[in-house]
């Protein structure tokens, strides 16, 4: 089998997979950094191969790791073994995964939506923390949504971080990038019900009538959902705080309204 064994920290792959840690790496390159045989795994599933598959001399035999082998050259990647000083320095843990994949990033394009295709999608204004897109990207894949779209400023999804946080599911959703002035213009031939959340919205979000497909809007994490795309909702709703705390992590905000707008559906 075609593999080659990297043992230099200072080898230039080496590097170049330790640069995915940091944004410039990663849109220098269109790639990103999935670690473990799970998310390799979720990869293959949806068709997508490595470009690099780095295996730790200490891997265990696994089909899973056999079929990604295989499945890497038959899509023209590469496949090198690497030993555990290696994988430690590339993942930055003291306990790394044995298995990592490199692999192209992929965004839709906004007009490539097809909003029927999925009983709701969410769409971020301004996210910023990455365990918080990441789970939100997981919760979408597990509530059935299309997929997430970003809105203006935004935290990579590819970063290492958000990566890790969706469990894999950042190969099974539809991922899109997109401007305040695209999203407001391409949101006005939405068929459903646009829903947006706010701290101040009088309809609880078990009240609103939402027809599917839905839109879910959410906000930023420190300053919610901004005014003008508020006004652009057809409903904003609020989710009741009855204890002493006056606001929700947005991912766990988020999994609530993506579990109330698709259940039933």
């Amino acid at each position: 089998m075609n593999e080659r064994l990297i043992t230099s920290l200072t080898n230039d792959t080496v590097k170049a997979v330790r640069a995915l840690h940091m944004r410039k790496g990663r849109e220098a390159t269109g790639q990103f950094l999935a670690e473990g045989l799970k998310f390799i795994g979720e990869a293959l599933d949806q068709g997508r191969a490595p470009r690099l598959l780095l295996v730790g001399q200490d891997a265990r035999p696994h089909p899973l790791l056999d079929r990604a082998r295989q499945e890497t050259l038959k899509a023209g990647g590469e496949i090198v073994i690497v030993t555990y000083p290696i994988l430690e320095k590339i993942s930055r843990r003291e306990n790394p995964q044995t298995v990592l994949g490199v692999f192209d990033q992929a965004f839709t394009p906004l007009d490539a939506i097809k909003p029927d295709s999925a009983p709701a999608w969410i769409a971020l204004e301004q996210v910023r923390d990455p365990g918080n897109l990441g789970t939100i990207v997981r919760t979408a894949d597990a509530a059935g949504c299309g997929g997430v779209i970003l809105i203006g400023d935004c935290v990579d999804p590819f970063s290492v971080e958000a990566v890790r946080a969706t469990m894999g599911s950042v190969f099974a959703v539809a991922i899109c990038r997109t401007s305040v002035e695209e999203f407001l213009s391409w949101r006005a031939g939405w068929p459903g019900s646009v829903v947006g959340t706010r701290l101040d919205a009088t309809v609880g979000y078990r009240e609103a009538e939402i027809t599917h497909p839905a839109l879910i809007l959410m906000g930023n994490e420190q300053a919610g959902l901004t005014d003008r795309l508020a006004a652009a909702c057809d409903v904003n709703v609020k989710i009741p705080m009855r204890g002493r705390a006056d606001s929700l992590n947005l991912a766990i905000a988020t999994g609530v309204m993506a579990y109330a707008v698709t259940d039933g559906v």
